[in-house]
């Protein structure tokens, strides 16, 4: 398929796309990335490797230490003193306040306030029920006297205001025929000579002198614009010029021949050195991890496996010796003490509890016998209730006394 595209549209090695200078570049950089970097990685490994054993072996239990000790000298004493002393301290203070405050308020509430205020509620409803009885009675007079004011004035307006303004309506229509004709007529007269005065001279002064003289005016405006357009124009477009023969074509030059060539050699530069960094510190890590287990593996030949023989080989038989001959007779012993020890105890016990029922027996004497509950019914006295059934009543297997099966 490579074979039939064009050599246009066929993939670019990668050694072709980067060129000679990357590939020129490649090879020292990260030979001497690596050696500078394979101390640092080691040094930073044991770093780690450090303090992964500093916080999981100290800084871990001294925290832990740190906290219990936090704990018992701030904390707890901080919990105690609030559940044994300022909690029941506040419980009395509230029960005192409950007793001394609101039990006496509750008292002088229900007994003293709740009645005064009952009797004034009810004093105030008399007195408001009287002054509603005056004030009520103070109306009805009012309302009597102008009722009978409105019906003299109802009597005048019909028979005295009614006739009198018919007749000044009519008079006021007269009137107002006559003074429409008037105005009429008038405004006739004004309208022609306003029109004849002012309006048809206005319109010839604006038809004949006006608009010739602003058409012109704004030619001349216009053209000075177009003068003042053009003479702008010509200094910007020379201003352009001169700007970018001065100034943006030597920059645009020295971007294009200066700058981006050595843009793009410090890219590659850059670029390869990046990679060389993460190889090298990639590599770096497999070579401190080879001599990490290296001094791991050693360290465990040096200490770890003659510890470990010395543990398995002489001090777990010393200890197994120590353990059956003497740890397990000691602890026979100390189990033969105990025993012997909780007997004593428990036989002083029972002693101590047989003086105390010999002298509780010789002050208050022996305890009464219990009394035998009968086992065969009672006889029931006439005109009791039965709530026993009685011999002849009792279910036997041959019979059945359920509401099911009952005759």
């Amino acid at each position: 398929m490579d074979l039939e595209k064009t050599p246009a549209e066929r993939p670019v090695p990668q050694a072709q796309a980067e060129g000679c200078l990357a590939v020129a570049i490649r090879i020292p950089v990260r030979i001497v990335v690596l050696v500078l970097v394979v101390p640092v990685r080691m040094v930073w490994d044991a770093l780690v490797v450090g303090g992964r054993f500093l916080r999981d072996h100290a800084l871990r239990p001294v925290g832990r230490a740190l906290a219990l000790l936090a704990w018992a000298v701030f904390v707890w004493p901080l919990v105690t003193v609030w559940r044994y002393v300022v909690v029941p301290a506040g419980k009395a203070v509230g029960w005192l306040g409950h007793v001394l405050v609101v039990v006496p308020l509750v008292w002088l509430y229900r007994t003293v306030l709740t009645p005064i205020g009952h009797a004034l509620a009810w004093l105030a409803r008399g007195v408001g029920a009287g002054i509603a009885w005056v004030f009520r009675g103070i109306g009805a007079g009012i309302g009597w006297v102008f009722r009978g004011i409105g019906s003299g004035a109802g009597w005048v307006y019909a028979r005295v205001l009614t006739p009198v303004g018919h007749a000044v309506a009519w008079l006021g229509k007269g009137a107002g025929m006559v003074l429409a004709a008037v105005g009429t007529g008038v405004y006739t007269a004004v309208a022609w000579l306003v029109r004849y005065l002012f309006v048809v001279p206005g319109v010839w002064l604006y038809e004949w002198i006006l608009a010739p003289v602003g058409r012109g005016i704004a030619w001349t405006g216009r053209g000075l614009v177009w003068l003042v357009r053009m003479i702008f124009t010509g200094i910007g477009v020379a201003l352009y010029w001169t700007l970018r023969v001065l100034l943006v074509l030597p920059a645009l030059a020295v971007w294009r021949w200066v700058l981006a060539p050595i843009g793009r050699v410090l890219l590659v530069i850059g670029r390869e050195v990046g990679e060389a960094l993460g190889h090298a510190w990639r590599v770096a890590g497999y070579i401190s991890l080879a001599v990490g287990r290296f001094l791991g593996r050693l360290f465990r030949w040096i200490f770890v496996e003659p510890v470990r023989w010395v543990y398995l080989s002489v001090l777990t038989p010393v200890g197994h010796a120590v353990r059956d001959t003497v740890l397990r007779p000691a602890a026979e012993a100390a189990r033969s003490v105990g025993r012997a020890t909780r007997q004593a105890l428990a036989t002083a016990r029972e002693s101590a509890r047989q003086a105390r029922a010999d002298f509780r027996r010789m002050l208050f004497g022996a305890p009464g016998e219990p009394v035998p509950v009968p086992l065969e019914p009672s006889p029931i006295p006439s005109g009791a209730s039965r709530r026993e059934p009685g011999a002849d009543e009792t279910r036997t297997l041959g019979s059945s006394r359920t509401a099911l099966t009952k005759d």
